[in-house]
């Protein structure tokens, strides 16, 4: 099917409010035509109504990309509002607005954004309030719904590149290990809660990482480094608060502030993004030492000697025991294999006892 066969139909899924089914047939069109920008901008649109705005951002911002348009700035201006970018919101609407002028759909959108950028900035600490500072920031574009149709997210279905992150109390770096890709074929943007990452290698699909992050960060403070194996980044955090992970999520705890004052040579504490490791062998060898130092008494002491002897013999030794005290109705207990291997041990009651056999 071509692509424009496709695109009618997303359009049709679109206003039937069949947004999932868009966004698919959206993306099989743009499997087809790569480079046509009306495609990702409508795919926006549908990511919009389904509330996926991170992957709507991404959308529109691969829109502007290949063409600048109201329609793509303005999606994207819609989706980092939704996702609290007040600032990037701005920015991209601003740029929409300049391409069509009277719209009051810019016009609206932007004076709420500075209702919400007035509030934060009288919520935000002294020590980072230049976060709030228009030129402090990156652009990173957004989407908006509009009664447009759209299309899906630019992110590849498996991730090209393995990433991890670590953290300090004043900064989260993250580290994309790819190999060998020249400085130039790397951008890397900073929005208030957004990093924009990609990666462009000629005759190879393009790769991007568009995470909504856990925690705000100050985007003038951050910086990134391409270097032979790796793109290092460096995330400057708004407030020193532990991230429980690099991405945002509704289910993420409540961030703990991170206690970064250090006395004399003590060194900075805090919690680390990498599971503690517990040393199992370590722990057993401690367990196994603390039986074997247990004071018992009477009956407890001598079943406690006996375990300590099987636990440490030999398997003949162990099967000895294990014949003799079954077949002398467990009035025996010998660990010489060789001697009660080769007949029935006979039970031997103690003085003045004598054994009798049960029927059953």
């Amino acid at each position: 099917m071509a692509s424009s066969d496709l695109e009618t139909k997303a359009k049709e899924a679109f206003i039937d409010d069949h947004f999932e089914l868009a966004v698919d047939l959206y993306t099989q069109a743009i499997a087809l035509n790569p480079n046509h920008a009306e495609l990702y901008a409508d795919r926006a649109q549908a990511n919009l109504k389904l509330e996926n705005f991170t992957e709507a951002v991404a959308d529109a911002t691969r829109a502007i990309e290949l063409g600048p348009s109201a329609k793509a700035y303005l999606r994207k201006g819609t989706a980092c509002f939704k996702l609290e970018e007040y600032q990037t919101a701005k920015a991209a609407l601003e740029a929409g607005a300049s391409l069509a002028p009277g719209d009051s759909r810019f016009t609206n959108l932007i004076k709420e954004c500075d209702q919400h950028i007035a509030e934060e900035a009288s919520d935000i600490p002294i020590h980072s309030l230049e976060k709030t500072t228009p030129t402090n920031v990156v652009p990173m574009e957004v989407v908006q719904p509009v009664d447009d149709l759209s299309e899906q997210v630019i992110v590849s279905a498996k991730p090209k590149y393995r990433h991890e992150f670590y953290q300090k109390p004043e900064e989260v770096v993250v580290t994309i290990f790819a190999k060998g890709i020249p400085a130039e074929n790397v951008s890397v943007e900073f929005g208030e809660q957004i990093l924009s990452v990609s990666i462009s290698v000629p005759g190879e699909d393009a790769y991007h990482y568009q995470p909504r992050l856990f925690g705000k960060i100050i985007t003038s403070k951050c910086r990134y480094d391409v270097l032979s194996t790796k793109v290092e980044i460096r995330l400057a955090k708004a407030e020193s608060v532990h991230w429980t992970s690099l991405e945002f999520s509704k289910e993420s705890r409540v961030p703990q502030r991170v206690n970064a004052l250090v006395t004399g040579s003590q060194r900075p504490t805090y919690p680390s993004s990498k599971p503690n490791r517990v040393d199992w062998d370590k722990l057993e060898a401690e367990v196994k030492k603390e039986e074997k130092d247990e004071k018992l008494d009477g009956d407890a002491a001598l079943n406690k000697f006996f375990q300590n002897i099987y636990s440490d013999a030999d398997e003949d030794t162990r099967r000895a025991m294990k014949k003799s005290f079954v077949e002398s109705n467990g009035t025996v207990l010998s660990t010489n294999w060789k001697e009660v291997g080769t007949k029935k041990v006979e039970g031997s009651p103690p003085d003045g006892m004598e054994m009798k056999k049960w029927e059953i």
